[in-house]
């Protein structure tokens, strides 16, 4: 019998547009967004480009739990809403993944599938525990929020805190998503699954 993991579950999608149709895509992503948040178990959206003028947009929405999503994923309106996209976006990569343990496994635990039943394929290697990735997070995150914060203080001190926010918000998720976190997950990959420390045992983090 086959189960689902009762788990919310993140998808990313990576797409790619023509840059001259920038204003499209986002008025195309948040039409989408706001048939997803008629569904149970919608917890949110977003999305963030490569670069200024980049054709490289990765986009994420988050369920409550496999079966929420999959009535979202397999709903007429979201067929309708992909369907309006034909000619101008391309999709590129998808991939799905539980809470924030996504950060921490290997690519191949990132793909949300129906449980099988024991004994049928040996179990991946587990998640670490939480206070380990809540510390992982940290470690990356306070050097970044320090840094911005005073960039922001002293170049745009004049600018509203909400603009402010939005630029530091901007600016650090995609530092964090694509350099800082994978990086030191890496570095820290011994301590967060808890092997030996790399010079006790004579070997480089990986």
């Amino acid at each position: 019998m086959t189960m689902t993991q009762a788990v919310p579950v993140t998808v990313a999608i990576a797409r790619r547009v023509d840059p001259a149709r920038s204003s499209e895509m986002v008025a195309w992503i948040r039409a989408g967004t706001a048939l997803a948040e008629a569904f149970p178990g919608f917890l949110g959206a977003g999305w963030v480009r490569t670069a200024p003028g980049s054709p490289e947009w990765h986009i994420l929405y988050r369920f409550a739990d496999h079966q929420t999503l999959r009535r979202w994923e397999e709903s007429p309106q979201r067929h309708w809403w992909l369907t309006s996209a034909q000619g101008i976006v391309e999709h590129t990569r998808v991939e799905r993944r539980t809470g924030i343990e996504g950060w921490f496994d290997p690519p191949a635990e990132h793909i949300v599938e129906l449980a099988t039943p024991p004994g049928t394929e040996p179990a991946g290697p587990s998640a670490p525990p939480r206070w380990k990735q809540a510390v992982t997070i940290w470690l990356a995150f306070f050097p970044l929020s320090l840094t911005a914060t005073l960039l922001t203080a002293r170049f745009i001190a004049g600018v509203p805190l909400a603009a402010r926010t939005l630029i530091m918000t901007l600016c650090l998720t995609p530092l964090m998503t694509y350099l800082v976190l994978p990086r030191i997950t890496r570095a820290l990959h011994w301590w967060l699954h808890g092997q030996p420390a790399p010079w006790r045992s004579g070997r480089t983090p990986r």
